[in-house]
């Protein structure tokens, strides 16, 4: 654990915990979500000013700082990617995803509709079927019935490993995740790349109210940007897929962290 890492685990620790059970009930019925990026700099000063305005903490198995490992699958044409980045507005991801501390793992399908809404589906399945499912019969015929896909159709494609630090406002009307130390790992091109310093804040807020966050974000200088973990991991560790659209978010990440991204 680097330094800075050390700092923002600090920050958040001092942050009020808020627990699941809490948190869950947050019901964001106009729900609208945003993502913005920054480096772990900026972070330390966004997480103070968070704590001073009364937000709390999600904390879970003791900590406030949790990692996950998540797994993208796709079709041998990378039919997901490709929707994505050719703009279709209706597409679809197809994920599992470990929350690392309690060792509890779902397999996950985002849906995106024509109106930009995310909507999430999950099903518990065993951690050990992370990179492969096709063995539960269960989780394959959930992924049938929610998505244009069958097991068949997929395959495991990249990894993303990343901490994250989860926060909600005092008037429980937005949810803030925050992903520091993102890693990827491609299966096919075996090619790493790490995002170093940069760090990917999503915040989903209820449209009917005003923004804390967006205030504390726009007073540090952070403003939104659309980008996908996914697609970001792809065109840094693929060459060979067409990314041209996600090359200028790979520069835009680069200028947040002033360096270049190092891929192995």
């Amino acid at each position: 654990m680097t330094e800075t890492n050390q700092f923002i685990e600090a920050a958040a620790s001092s942050i009020p915990a808020i627990t699941l059970d809490e948190m869950d009930g947050v019901k964001l019925l106009n729900r609208i979500d945003a993502k913005f990026l920054t480096n772990e700099s900026t972070l330390l000063e966004v997480l103070s000013d968070a704590k001073a305005a009364g937000y709390r903490a999600l904390e879970t198995e003791g900590t406030k700082v949790s990692p996950y490992n998540s797994i993208y699958f796709d079709t041998p044409g990378m039919k997901m990617f490709l929707d994505h980045h050719n703009c279709r507005l209706i597409r679809q991801k197809v994920r599992t995803r470990e929350y690392v501390n309690s060792g509890t793992a779902f397999l996950e399908i985002k849906r995106k509709n024509n109106h930009g809404r995310t909507k999430k589906k999950r099903i518990g399945i065993d951690e050990k079927e992370m990179l492969g499912f096709a063995g539960n019969p269960v989780a394959c015929e959930y992924l049938s019935n929610h998505s244009w896909f069958t097991v068949e159709d997929l395959s495991p494609v990249l990894s993303t490993a990343f901490r994250r630090i989860t926060l909600v406002n005092p008037a429980m009307t937005e949810r803030l995740t925050i992903d520091t130390s993102l890693l990827f790992t491609n299966f096919q091109t075996g090619k790493k790349a790490s995002l170093e310093d940069a760090v990917i804040i999503e915040l989903k807020q209820d449209g009917h109210a005003s923004s804390q966050m967006k205030s504390i974000l726009l007073a540090h200088r952070v403003k939104p940007v659309r980008v996908s973990k996914y697609c970001i991991a792809v065109t840094l560790t693929d060459p060979s897929v067409k990314s041209g659209r996600f090359k200028v978010k790979v520069r835009t990440i680069e200028k947040t962290i002033n360096k270049k991204i190092n891929v192995i």
